[in-house]
């Protein structure tokens, strides 16, 4: 379970304001806002990359600073040095996680079509998220945090991306997706937490949406504030 409380940490004239946050285990958590929202800054948080003012994190009632081998962030900036290749990469993967599997590594590189000789720094913003990709889901890790996994993706790698995820997952992982493209993951998140200016305004599981008759964009639309006839007023005037 990962638990969070009291967070606060200033950033770049704003600030991320966390009063608590609880993530049960197995579950599947979309982080929706839109950009500027906070949700890299509390997934950077989570993973200890950033330093909070106040507050704690634990995953499983320990910090997780103690047990980064638990866990795999996956982000459109990149986690791997610009000069290794896939290839160079499996070492460090192998050392740093007692459960990384080179076998789904190997697959998962193959079911993306990446060569593994190419250096990170020469692979387009797809093939570098979809490494990520590759990277990520074959750590063992059981807390996976994904920002923005959708990036860079055609049509076609999304819906890939979604299908290995949505059958991969194992009972005892726990995922925690930051997007902004809520159509993407509609059906396959079981809880909705929207962030807007640094802080928590919605938190509802699927089936609390639905029983509202809401869609997730309709949800975000509502947290956020937006007001879909601005543009009408602005033209108008």
């Amino acid at each position: 379970m990962l638990e969070l409380e009291g967070l606060f940490k200033s950033y770049n004239n704003a600030s991320l304001s966390i009063e608590s946050l609880t993530v049960q285990t197995g579950a599947i958590v979309g982080l929706l806002g839109a950009n500027g929202a906070g949700k890299t800054t509390l997934l950077k948080t989570i993973m200890g990359l950033t330093e909070l003012e106040q507050g704690t994190v634990s995953w499983n009632g320990r910090p997780i600073r103690e047990q980064y081998a638990e866990t795999a962030f996956m982000t459109e900036e990149g986690s791997i040095p610009a000069d290794m290749s896939a290839a160079d990469f499996t070492g460090f993967l192998a050392d740093f996680y007692p459960r990384f599997d080179r076998v789904r590594y190997r697959q998962l590189l193959d079911f993306f079509e990446l060569d593994d000789r190419i250096k990170f720094r020469k692979l387009s913003r797809g093939q570098r998220s979809k490494l990520e990709i590759c990277a990520g889901f074959s750590k063992g890790a059981k807390l996976i945090l994904m920002d923005e996994p959708f990036q860079g993706k055609d049509v076609f790698a999304r819906r890939d991306f979604l299908k290995l995820m949505v059958t991969s997952l194992k009972e005892d992982e726990t995922f925690l997706i930051a997007t902004h493209l809520v159509d993407e993951i509609e059906h396959v998140i079981d809880r909705a937490v929207v962030m807007h200016g640094g802080r928590i305004r919605a938190d509802l599981t699927m089936d609390e949406l639905h029983d509202r008759g809401m869609t997730l964009e309709e949800l975000l639309a509502e947290a956020s504030g937006y007001d879909g006839e601005r543009y009408r007023r602005f033209i108008q005037s």
